[in-house]
């Protein structure tokens, strides 16, 4: 066999050695890699990369060396898992770079952190006030976790008293004009109700979706192969309508449901706004 033969052979047999050893190691993804697990993979691509050209090294040596390299990462990842201490050992302790909105100056030091460096982390995250900042941490695996100070923090359902319905994972229900029959029936919907639904959106059969998503709360996405189709008007109208009647039962199910009493009022005077709005477009609706 020619040499150019040969270095073809080992590079092939190289890169699916590695991609093997890949699926042994696990799926983590690389921004959580701690140091160590980087430079292991590293290696093993130096190993494969010189198991191409390194003919005059039997394949077998450099096969064996790889598999030293994954095996004993797994087996130390193994060990991890039932040892608490071993686990600190091997990886270390997060550190608190921030914490009640104060520097820790010793504890940059200790990372080798610069302000300059700890600002581009916080900029990450999105975060370029350092007064905004009540705790920030880094990790393990180097990156750093951001904790913003309460008054800063996104109101959610819960601190206005909602009570708001589970969400579950959205699930395609058609694909390239197919139904995926198991994802309607998880979410306990039928095909002629999924049919109603698309043509609301101007597609007249399956055939004429690229895609279609519903969320758990019955909603469907709709991308037509035909872009330029357009729902007819009537059709249109009646969405709206039924749009606004929806957002006003969900009100009043809210104003229920609450124990805030500026909350409840909130909700019920909107409720009643939403009401009026749809007898002053009664008229409009039917033409």
């Amino acid at each position: 066999m020619t040499e150019l033969g040969t270095v073809m052979i080992r590079g092939v047999v190289g890169i699916l050695f590695m991609l093997l050893l890949a699926r042994l190691m696990g799926k983590k993804h690389i921004q959580n890699m701690t140091f160590y697990e980087y430079i292991v993979g590293i290696s093993i691509g130096s190993i494969s990369a010189e198991l191409t050209f390194g003919t005059e090294v039997r394949m077998s040596n450099f096969l064996l060396g790889m598999l030293i390299w994954a095996i004993i990462p797994v087996i130390i990842s193994k060990i991890e898992l039932k040892s608490f201490r071993f686990r600190v050992l091997t990886e270390g302790h997060p550190t608190i770079l921030i914490k009640n909105g104060k520097i820790l100056e010793k504890n940059l030091k200790k990372e080798n952190l610069t302000v300059d460096e700890l600002m581009i982390n916080l900029r990450q995250k999105d975060v370029f006030k350092l007064s905004d900042v009540e705790t920030a941490i880094m990790e393990k695996s180097g990156q750093v976790s951001v904790m913003k100070k309460s008054e800063l923090q996104p109101l959610t359902p819960k601190d206005i008293g909602e009570v708001v319905e589970q969400e579950r994972e959205p699930r395609l229900v058609i694909i390239d004009g197919n139904i995926m029959e198991r994802s309607l029936h998880e979410y306990g919907y039928t095909k002629e109700w999924l049919l109603g639904e698309i043509t609301k959106q101007g597609a007249k059969n399956f055939s004429d979706v690229f895609a279609a998503q519903i969320d758990s709360m019955g909603n469907v996405y709709v991308d037509l192969y035909n872009d330029t189709l357009k729902m007819p008007q009537i059709k249109q109208k009646l969405l709206v309508a039924a749009n606004i009647k929806q957002l006003q039962a969900n009100l009043v199910n809210f104003s229920l449901q609450t124990e805030n009493k500026n909350a409840k009022e909130m909700y019920n005077g909107y409720a009643k706004q939403m009401d009026k709005l749809l007898d002053d477009m009664s008229g409009y609706l039917k033409e």
